[in-house]
């Protein structure tokens, strides 16, 4: 049973893939269900905003982007995003821009400020160089809503048309793994301040203090990704000497806290902001095996490097990318992202992706 469950999930997340790159995923074959789309989070939505920084975590260098038609922008894979392919999925004509390079571009559609080993907390990933941390990336957002105030000819109207607009906030993963688990760092307090449990919480109260800035900045349609498996990835298993012998449990253990709290501010939040709607992403949710097609769970599909599990600069690539789990020793190939993406945006196969709805649904909701 368990196997024909996945083999149709698999057929359906291909005749989706394929539907909705021929019509758009428009819904009802109309215009796209959200006018533009805000992106907020770290390295698995960065899309160039860290390119000119000074930092050791950007992805502006061959062998990313091998795979993506416009080649090395700064993305974090081979080729697309989870979210580049969830804003195809919603019809929205042309990848949203990162807000490094927004000028020229139509703020209308929305903008991408993610950014690589960024984390909620202010000082996570600063020992890699600079990024731009949660609280930074809302106060960036609120630059633009000033700029749709003006072109839209007063706030009234902008936030009519901004509480259609999806917020889509995917960040956490290095408050653990360029933080919390860096206790050696004199920057790093937390696991010394903070048992797994009240970092979690810790964490989830900065973030909700951000996700209400948006709401009083006009955001009224969130989507709230959790922390993925990330004692799972080959750089975790290396850095914890583990070898062959398997995810590293702990890591997995306190990223589940955090989901499990994320998911509870979502039903929280629903319940407090009637006017507007969140939902969860469990990141969690099915496993990637090869039952899809993965045959290579534990390696990075590039050379990386053993100080922080990047590409080794101008590497070669394996050549069976879509059956990697991993491009990098830290981050998904395209060929996952495009599951994660597709599942996210209709999970009618895999109802356990979204709570309480999937985006598909969300992007379709009216919010008076």
């Amino acid at each position: 049973m368990a196997f024909e469950t996945r083999t149709w999930l698999v057929l359906h997340v291909l005749v989706l893939f394929v539907t909705c790159f021929m019509q758009h995923c428009f819904v009802n074959g109309q215009t796209p269900p959200v006018p533009c789309l805000f992106v907020f989070g770290d390295s698995l939505s960065d899309n160039g905003n860290s390119n000119n920084l000074l930092t050791n975590a950007k992805a502006n260098y061959v062998p990313y982007g091998v795979d993506f038609p416009r080649g090395t922008t700064g993305r974090f894979t081979n080729g697309r995003t989870a979210i580049d392919i969830i804003g195809e999925l919603l019809g929205i004509s042309d990848f949203i821009p990162p807000f490094a390079n927004i000028v020229g571009s139509d703020i209308l559609k929305g903008a991408n400020y993610a950014s690589g080993a960024a984390g909620i907390r202010a000082e996570t990933g600063k020992h890699m160089g600079a990024n731009i941390e949660m609280g930074l990336q809302v106060a960036n957002h609120r630059v633009i809503v000033s700029q749709i105030v003006a072109r839209l000819g007063g706030l009234p109207q902008a936030q009519q048309y901004l509480k259609q607009c999806l917020y889509y906030v995917n960040i956490g993963s290095n408050d653990y793994i360029n933080n919390y688990y860096l206790p050696r760092h004199p920057t790093y307090t937390t696991s010394r301040n903070y048992n797994p449990e009240e970092y979690a919480q810790v964490l989830i109260n900065q973030a909700s203090g951000y996700l209400q800035d948006l709401r009083e900045s006009g955001a009224r349609k969130f989507v709230l990704v959790g922390i993925g498996q990330i004692g799972c990835t080959p750089f975790s298993i290396a850095k914890a000497n583990q070898g062959t012998q398997g995810c590293v449990e702990k890591y997995n253990a306190d990223a589940l806290i955090f989901s499990l709290k994320l998911r509870s501010l979502v039903d929280q939040l629903n319940g407090i902001n009637l006017d507007s709607k969140y939902i969860f992403v469990n990141s969690t949710a099915g496993s990637i095996d090869s039952s899809l097609g993965f045959t290579v769970l534990d390696k990075a599909c590039c050379l990386p490097r053993s100080s922080d599990g990047m590409c080794v600069p101008n590497s070669r690539p394996c050549l069976n990318r879509n059956e990697y789990a991993f491009y990098d020793a830290i981050h998904p190939t395209s060929a996952v992202n495009n599951l994660t993406a597709l599942t996210s945006y209709d999970s009618t196969l895999a109802p356990e992706t979204t709570s309480p709805m999937d985006i598909k649904r969300l992007a379709m909701l009216s919010i008076s």
